[in-house]
């Protein structure tokens, strides 16, 4: 009989390693799968058992929480919800989150080790601590300046600080309320697809996600490649162009919108943007040398982030003769981002330095306690310190005595680009107005603020849209906003 229950012992005794061992797996080894089932609500009802951490704008919260007395019980609130879509993006119970809501949920969500001194009492408890705050770079002024400038018309703003590459103002239009989203059931899933539907695209960033052909804005890159390469020598000497130019190995004829650009110097087709001289230069300075000149501003580069990512710039590495004259002018397939233009302004305002634009100053514990900061990045040179001065000088006549009058700051020096860029089949859609620029305080020893706009309101008159009557306006408002709030960067 004892052997009998030795042997019973025994295999109570395996079926209760068996157990253990069970329970080892499912708790340990396969404890992420089971965390990570859709059929699992416990971690979406633990991520909104507390408020969420705020987006900052100098200081002050332009989100919150709203205690909704549901399962999943605390949804997201926005203040000034579409002036600041296009950064914060949306936090959603239903359709997740975007922009910077995203980039930095870990911190807002209160997932993030560094928000805690014992980050491993937490993974031990399965708890979190509180949710952070991300501090972002944006001037509230420059911003809200931006958003009125666009007044819902279809374009965007971004605005950078040249020296560091803050982002300074970033916006989209036209925008919508994230707030819309941001709980579950039946409105917002109406709400969702309202925006969706919408022809005019409130959803989309049109500052980071939206890429336009740059028209006569891409000339300074232009010219900056001559310039370095010694293509051009003297900015002021006659450059021998016919007007018009017909492009190299076609029939084709290269107008100009406007007079007195045949043989005119380059110094005087940036400030009267005269397509054919600055065509006719983009050709003589060559496929590859233009290239390179472009990568240099950051095109063709789809690694850029925000931390939100940016869509890629397009510059063509393989092309014709003529279609080199074109891609010069900024057109043909040359395609940029707002962001990259205003990348490019802040190069020339930098003397020739390219700065990583960045939107979260750094973020924080719930009390204010500091997590992480940024720090300035340094992309590399654009073009040489001569070259930027030389570009600087000329971008300046554009605003005191050119095509971007409508840009200029009493007190201030403003240097500036305009551009009307074509597009559609045989150019028959309406063009795109652009305005890059950058500005100087009176008593300040460099330029504080670079700023590039784009209108592409269609329902515009099509011999109305110009650079200076549409965007630059709305790029004197940025700027002036963004010098008048200037502070020392930290």
């Amino acid at each position: 009989m004892i052997r009998y229950i030795r042997w019973c012992a025994y295999f109570c005794a395996a079926l209760l390693l068996a157990l253990l061992v069970n329970v080892a797996r499912v708790q340990v080894w396969e404890s992420a799968a089971y965390g990570a089932n859709p059929a699992n609500k416990r971690p979406a009802v633990a991520r909104y058992a507390e408020p969420r951490g705020d987006i900052l704008v100098e200081g002050r919260p332009v989100t919150g929480s709203r205690d909704s007395g549901q399962l999943l019980r605390y949804e997201r609130t926005y203040l000034d919800g579409p002036l600041y879509a296009p950064v914060t993006g949306y936090s959603s119970q239903t359709y997740g989150t975007s922009f910077v809501e995203r980039a930095e949920d870990r911190i807002l969500s209160g997932a993030d080790p560094g928000l805690s001194v014992f980050p491993l009492w937490y993974e031990l408890s399965r708890g979190r601590p509180a949710g952070g705050n991300a501090a972002t770079t944006l001037r509230a002024a420059a911003q809200r300046a931006a958003y009125t400038g666009l007044a819902g018309k279809r374009g965007a703003v971004a605005a950078l600080e040249p020296a560091t590459g803050r982002i300074l103002a970033l916006v989209s239009s036209p925008s919508y309320d994230p707030g819309t989203l941001s709980g579950t059931g039946a409105a917002v899933k109406a709400a969702w697809a309202r925006l969706n539907a919408d022809p005019a695209r409130p959803m989309l960033n049109r500052a980071l996600r939206e890429t336009y052909p740059p028209g006569s804005t891409f000339k300074i890159v232009t010219a900056a490649a001559a310039l370095d390469a010694g293509v051009v020598t003297d900015v002021d000497a006659p450059t021998r162009t016919p007007d018009p130019y017909p492009l190299p190995g076609t029939r084709t004829l290269l107008p100009n919108a406007g007079t007195g650009c045949e043989d005119a110097s380059m110094a005087e087709a940036v400030q009267w943007s005269c397509n054919t001289v600055m065509a006719k230069i983009g050709v003589q300075v060559g496929l590859r040398r233009m290239v390179e000149a472009a990568r240099r501003f950051g095109f063709n580069d789809a690694g850029l982030r925000v931390p939100s990512w940016v869509s890629r710039s397009n510059f063509d590495t393989d092309m014709s003769q003529d279609q080199l004259a074109l891609s010069s002018i900024g057109q043909f397939n040359t395609t940029a981002t707002p962001l990259q233009m205003a990348m490019v302004a802040a190069a020339v305002a930098d003397g020739g330095e390219l700065r990583a634009p960045y939107l979260v100053d750094r973020t924080t514990r719930g009390d204010g306690g500091p997590v992480r900061r940024a720090v300035p990045r340094r992309l590399g040179r654009a073009m040489s310190p001569a070259t930027a001065l030389r570009l600087q000088e000329l971008m300046v006549k554009v605003v005191e005595d050119g095509t971007g009058r409508n840009a200029a700051i009493r007190g201030a020096v403003v240097g500036g680009k305009t551009g009307t860029a074509q597009h559609g089949v045989g150019n028959a859609g309406t063009p795109y107005a652009w305005f890059i620029g950058w500005a100087r305080a009176g008593d300040a020893p460099l330029p504080g603020v670079a700023v590039a706009v784009v209108v592409e309101d269609a329902s515009a008159v099509r011999g109305g849209v110009s650079g200076n009557g549409a965007a630059a306006p709305i790029a004197r408002a940025v700027m002036q906003a963004a010098l008048s709030g200037a502070r020392p960067s930290a």
